[in-house]
Parts: structure tokens; C-alpha cells; sequence
């Protein structure tokens, strides 16, 4: 199955960033999943504020993975990466299970700078 997990690490040292994905990578690839791509978004701030470990976010530095696995093993890269410390959110969201509706996923996720292009395929004036 398809999964994508969208991560929020507390913003400071990009090494932090790296580590927690290479950790769920492992993760990943230990259980016999296959990691399609992984894109790093940066520092945005967060829509509220956040608390975790009794510390408050105000913006995190945002990463997607995108990786093909089994269910086990997405919960446990789930588990694992949101018990870090470092971490600040995450979740993941599975795109597909059968070959037709992943086949022609990207590993990459664009990020939309302009808004016009996204009301556009909404058909919103």
C-alpha cells in the first residue's frame, strides 16, 4: 500500500530534520517497504499554535515521504516517529492499495505557490 506521512519538526537545525527522516526510512525499509521520495517543504508557520512536551510551536520545518508498505509496518514507522521529542506533528495518510490507483504517483510533493492555479482546478471563480 501507498502511504504518504506528513511531518512537522521543531524548526532549528536541519540535521534534526534529516535524522528523523533517515530514521523512518530505516524504518521503512527494515520491514521490506520501499521509500519512493522524500521532499523537504522547510520552516512555514503552523495555522494555532502548538504544545508538545511542554513546549509551544508557532512554526515547524515540514517534510512528506512518501513510501509503499505494508500496514505493520506503517504503524510502526508512525509510532516511532511520533514519540520523538523533536517532532511536532505528524500523520499519515494511505493513497492507494491496489496498482491502478498508485502506479503513477510521484515520489515528489510540489508545493503551490499560486492560489489562482489551485481555485482553478476546483472550477471556483
Amino acid at each position: 500500500m501507498l502511504y504518504e506521512m506528513i511531518a512537522v519538526v521543531r524548526v532549528g537545525n536541519i540535521n534534526e530534520v534529516k535524522e528523523i527522516a533517515r530514521t523512518a526510512g530505516a524504518l521503512i525499509l527494515a520491514q521490506g517497504g520501499v521509500v519512493r521520495g522524500i521532499t523537504n517543504w522547510g520552516p512555514f508557520l503552523l495555522t494555532k499554535p502548538v504544545k508538545k512536551n511542554q513546549a509551544y510551536y508557532d512554526s515547524g520545518h515540514h517534510f512528506i515521504m512518501r513510501f509503499d508498505a505494508s500496514p505493520s509496518a506503517q504503524q510502526l514507522v508512525r509510532k516511532t516517529v511520533a514519540i520523538d521529542p523533536r517532532m511536532i506533528r505528524c500523520g499519515v495518510v494511505k493513497m492507494g492499495s491496489r496498482l491502478n490507483d498508485i502506479v503513477d504517483v510521484k515520489g515528489t510533493v510540489e508545493w503551490q505557490r499560486s492560489r489562482g492555479s489551485w481555485m482553478d482546478q476546483l472550477g471556483v471563480d
